[in-house]
């Protein structure tokens, strides 16, 4: 229901929220939005999974996989959300968001069903691409529903709950395909894995396109004077809402903006480390241990992943304008699981189990660089835009990362450790970077002379316009 032409001017008006009333909306939108919003992502992470726990139940034997293929399949899936990312951003900005997301998942569902199909090599790729190409718009067009529902300083927390639910998938993955190991079933288990996956995730389509509103003004839980208060206390700092229109001149303004870039080059960075994730899997089984024995040790790789998601958010909530340095601090946990990988002999068991695990906690520094995405972008087309280009990134690291891990060059994988070490160095000095670029932009606009200075004339200078970060003077990044 959308609020009255009546309701919708008056909640445009700069008004000051009561904070108890403001706490309470708040409360509601986490009791719906974030919900659906980590189904989602939930569904997403286990398809993704699922296909390392394909290869320790047979897929690699049947499908007869040899060298870099298995890896192959795991680039091609990013290959396919490479080649979406640009059409996704320019549909973002004009099609409904909550809409365009929920068809979306319930392709990616269909398709998902599908690997089950797949006899061949050259088949299991095919499908795999076409499963990339679905996927991909979800990613960055959350980063943008959480700037369209939430304040700047409520992101972290958000992106992370959200992004929590990779560590989960991890967790209930594990464990699903360890009880339909022991299933005797008409098709083989690994593939039990991708029909399962595949139809939960349609399921959860379905609810997201049926119960996810556009936005705040026409949230169906919402009374209409919630609605109003909703739309209010994000005024003085979003973008206007779920704008359908493409703006040339914001896509001019990000070409010319370096911190777009940068959040490229994070995408790249963060991705090139991540197929330790996958093929800690195949490391912990190439150890010697029965596949069962393997679903059970990498389940709790997840909640290692979601422990640190939650100290990541636990010292931005402390720290709220640190996150740069809260990143380059989270930094060393994966560094010192790589170097655990690199260092222990192969017979130290559990100490190998653990250094696969530390080496995997990469979500909670993804969640909090998605969190400076959606803080430190506004307007509609600028922050698709950047949204985008940092999920790009993602794909060419996801395309790149695993042709260095050759099951033939199985357990120790040493091209790949060393393409994660080198990524990890390299991404320290690039978030220092970012945080310099926010503290001197800052205080360049600190310097200026701001004449309107009241709260009121700032929010009536900003409420529903499309302005960008550059644009809104009063606008100061997050570091």
């Amino acid at each position: 229901m959308l609020l009255k032409d009546a309701d919708a001017e008056h909640a445009s008006q700069p008004t000051l929220v009561d904070p108890e009333q403001e706490r309470w909306v708040r409360r509601k939108i986490d009791f719906v939005v974030l919900p659906l919003m980590c189904l989602v992502f939930f569904s997403q992470y286990l398809d993704k999974q699922s296909l390392s726990y394909a290869g320790v139940f047979g897929m690699i034997e049947e499908l007869e996989l040899h060298g870099t293929q298995f890896s192959w399949l795991g680039s091609i899936f990013f290959l396919g959300q490479l080649v979406a990312e640009f059409p996704a951003m320019y549909l973002m900005s004009r099609l409904p968001l909550a809409r365009f997301v929920a068809c979306t998942v319930v392709v990616w569902g269909g398709v998902c069903m599908c690997l089950a199909a797949a006899s061949t090599f050259s088949s299991f790729m095919a499908v795999r691409f076409i499963l990339g190409l679905t996927e991909g718009a979800v990613s960055p067009a959350f980063v943008t529903l959480t700037s369209i529902w939430y304040k700047k300083e409520e992101h972290p927390l958000r992106i992370g709950l959200w992004v929590s639910c990779n560590g989960l998938a991890q967790v209930i993955g594990a464990l699903m395909m360890y009880g339909i190991g022991h299933q005797t079933m008409a098709v083989a288990s690994w593939k039990a894995m991708f029909l399962i996956c595949g139809g939960l995730t349609t399921f959860i389509g379905l609810l997201f396109f049926f119960l996810m509103p556009a936005g705040p003004e026409s949230a169906w839980f919402l009374k209409p004077h919630e609605r109003m208060i909703a739309v209010q206390r994000l005024q003085a700092e979003t973008e206007g809402g779920d704008q359908t229109n493409f703006s040339m001149a914001q896509l001019k303004e990000t070409t010319c903006d370096i911190r777009a870039y940068m959040s490229f080059l994070f995408g790249v960075l963060l991705t090139l480390p991540a197929p330790v994730i996958g093929f800690a899997t195949l490391i912990i089984n190439f150890l010697g241990y029965s596949k069962f024995d393997t679903m059970l040790y990498t389940s709790p790789s997840g909640a290692v992943q979601i422990v640190f998601i939650w100290l990541g958010m636990f010292l931005c909530y402390f720290w709220p304008n640190r996150r740069c340095a809260v990143v380059i601090g989270l930094t060393v946990v994966p560094l010192t699981g790589i170097i655990l990988l690199f260092a222990l002999p192969l017979s130290a068991g559990w100490g190998m189990i653990v250094a696969s695990w530390l080496a995997s906690v990469i979500s909670n520094i993804f969640s909090i660089t998605l969190s400076l995405n959606a803080s430190n972008t506004r307007g509609n087309t600028k922050k698709a835009i950047v949204n985008a280009l940092f999920f790009v990134g993602y794909s060419i690291g996801a395309v790149c990362g695993p042709l260095l891990w050759n099951t033939d060059h199985a357990p120790r994988y040493r091209e790949g450790l060393i393409l994660a070490l080198v990524s990890w160095l390299v991404f320290i000095p690039a978030v220092a970077a970012y945080w310099f670029s926010c503290v001197y932009e800052n205080r360049q606009r600190d310097l200026q002379v701001i004449e309107s200075v009241d709260i009121s004339e700032r929010v009536m200078e900003v409420a529903g316009k499309d302005l960008t970060d550059k644009q809104d003077r009063n606008f100061r990044y997050t570091v």
